[in-house]
């Protein structure tokens, strides 16, 4: 690893203002990604910012009925607040997916938003790939690339994002707020995320040097019956080949309102729009289930290895929603 300086922010101000002053810096959560990345050479910050002491480590209602999640909370105090399992379950569900009890003791909010695509050729320096080195080639288009994206790709990077967090945040809706040494600003999860496009390297809207202080969830009161199901290659904890965050209000056998969003799919956590189109208003069935999965992935692109998840993202959605069906039915 190339040697580092550290600073333990006490403020958030000061911590912006760390950056401020020093471009090559990074802010430090948990840790969980970033030193490991830093291990493999792929991160080299000339500084850690340490923001775990900041106070946005809260889970708090907001006037209108949604709650707002600090950046610092743990993925561990996530998934186990009361509010978050009542109000938004498919969220603690995908934060319990998402990885071992001892990376969600230290893994954060903030920190999980921003977390790296696990792609081997992004990960391994000795490799050609155009979100670490721009202009060298995305060697997974003609390689290893049967966990690769179906969905919203280009020539120029074909990677996943891997967080689970993130789908069941883009099912619902959220807000990424952030600071900056000019104050403060909001994203919503939808704009969070920039299309690969033809700069891979360019993954998030957040501006230069800005800090995630929270999340906020807007009221949905559909978001109170949902599911989280991840499909991974193995029973333990391993990142998804695919999966889908659902909620669902079935009034009368018809489709009141409904929230889907895919993972492990894409290069950012996927909102099936056009599914949702499909559902509103239609009867809560297999049959329409089944159509809003083919409108949704009429728009999959897949690579030679990787066309199995088109049928397996179209299974997931129908299994789920049937579920959530059948529930609403009892």
């Amino acid at each position: 690893m190339k040697e580092f300086g550290y600073h333990r922010a006490s403020d958030v101000a000061g911590a912006v203002a760390v950056l401020g002053t020093d471009p090559d810096a990074r802010f430090l959560g948990g840790g969980t990604n970033l030193v490991d990345l830093m291990k493999a050479g792929v991160e080299r910050p000339a500084r850690l910012v340490d923001v775990r002491e900041l106070p946005l480590d809260r889970i708090e209602p907001t006037p209108d009925g949604g709650l707002r999640i600090g950046a610092t909370v743990t993925n561990s105090e996530l998934a186990a607040h009361p509010e978050v399992r009542r109000r938004y379950p498919a969220l603690a569900q995908a934060v319990l997916a998402g990885a071992s009890g001892q990376l969600r003791n230290m893994a954060t909010v903030g920190g999980n938003l921003l977390q790296r695509t696990r792609c081997g050729y992004f990960t391994d320096v000795t490799k050609a790939c155009n979100k670490r080195v721009p202009g060298s080639g995305c060697p997974a288009i003609r390689g290893e690339h049967h966990n690769h994206a179906i969905l919203g790709a280009s020539g120029h990077c074909v990677a996943v994002h891997p967080s689970d967090m993130g789908v069941a945040l883009a099912a619902f809706d959220a807000v990424v707020s952030y600071e900056t040494a000019d104050g403060p600003g909001d994203l919503p999860l939808g704009w969070f995320y920039l299309p690969v496009g033809e700069t891979p390297q360019r993954e998030t809207a957040l501006p230069s040097g800005a800090l995630i202080t929270g999340v906020t969830l807007p009221p949905a009161p559909v978001a109170a019956r949902s599911r989280y199901r991840k499909v991974r290659e193995r029973a333990s904890y391993a990142f998804a080949i695919g999966s889908v965050a659902a909620a669902l209000d079935v009034r009368d056998g018809m489709v009141h309102d409904v929230r889907l969003a895919f993972g492990a799919v894409a290069s950012r956590p996927w909102r099936a729009r056009a599914a949702e189109r499909v559902l509103t208003g239609a009867p809560a069935d297999g049959d329409s289930f089944a159509a809003a999965a083919d409108a949704e992935l009429a728009a999959a692109r897949p690579l030679p290895h990787n066309g199995y998840k088109v049928t397996l993202m179209r299974n997931l959605v129908v299994a789920v929603l049937t579920e959530l069906a059948e529930e609403a039915a009892r």
